[in-house]
């Protein structure tokens, strides 16, 4: 779980290969996801909207984090739909640091500048924790109009144990890492509702974190998400997952 892969090469050689196959190019340019035409909502017809979620390696001190993050996104920019910069994934040691104000600007205004340098610029979003206080969300929300992000992600799995019905010992036992699903679910609509608030809704956010249900997913576009992920409910439940939630919608 969490960033361990083959690395990003061989996921662009997959990506690659599954773009070869009739209806699945990329042959619009600047097609964003978060906003496509409505007299044309599908004008690349392909069989799935791809996002890159990019991140550094563990061994990468944080001060060469943005480097780690420039290869990356050049090496799946030909094959991807849009990005998403991950700096909030709780499995990587020292990676959530990269969440301040000062360590994102760099990151992102590097992301950004290349972005722009390409024909066909993709959709940049960040993906961010549950655990970030209200003045970390504050400097989150501000640099994402300054900058002009294209959206955020909120929110990744949480490093908060709290709640849990299972005993403290075994909880323990597990060992640290991030925790998804019901667990997060409150705390990540809050989240969504917070950012929604503070940008005046001018940023899409495509909100995850315990979603199972219609009921879930309306209670995360109610507090003013765009779009919605599902992750731990699409384990247990399936693709068909998909189905009910918009059935019930």
């Amino acid at each position: 779980m969490g960033f361990n892969n083959e690395g990003v090469y061989a996921v662009a050689a997959r990506l690659q290969q599954w773009r070869r196959q009739p209806g699945n190019a990329i042959n619009v340019v600047n097609f964003n996801p978060l906003n496509p035409n409505p007299l044309n909502p599908n004008p690349l017809n392909p069989k799935l909207i791809i996002g890159g979620n990019i991140g550094k390696n563990k061994i990468t001190p944080n001060e060469d984090a943005w480097k780690d993050y420039e290869i990356c996104f050049n090496a799946l920019h030909p094959f991807v739909d849009y990005f998403v910069v991950n700096v909030s994934s709780p499995n990587t040691p020292g990676l959530r640091e990269l969440q301040e104000k000062d360590a994102l600007r760099k990151i992102l205004t590097h992301l950004q500048a290349l972005n722009k340098q390409l024909q066909n610029p993709k959709p940049i979003l960040l993906k961010i924790a549950p655990d970030l206080t209200d003045e970390q969300l504050n400097d989150v929300a501000d640099l994402a109009l300054e900058i002009k992000l294209d959206g955020l992600v909120a929110t990744n799995t949480t490093i908060s144990r709290e709640a849990l019905k299972s005993p403290a010992e075994m909880v323990t036992q597990i060992g640290n890492g991030g925790l998804s699903g019901l667990p997060v679910q409150l705390r990540s609509t809050i989240v969504v509702d917070y950012l929604y608030k503070k940008t005046k809704g001018t940023i899409p956010i495509i909100a995850s974190g315990g979603i199972f249900t219609a009921s879930d997913a309306k209670d995360k576009l109610n507090a003013g998400a765009s779009l919605i992920q599902v992750w731990t409910g699409f384990v247990y439940e399936g693709p068909t997952i998909v189905k009910n939630i918009c059935k019930g919608l």
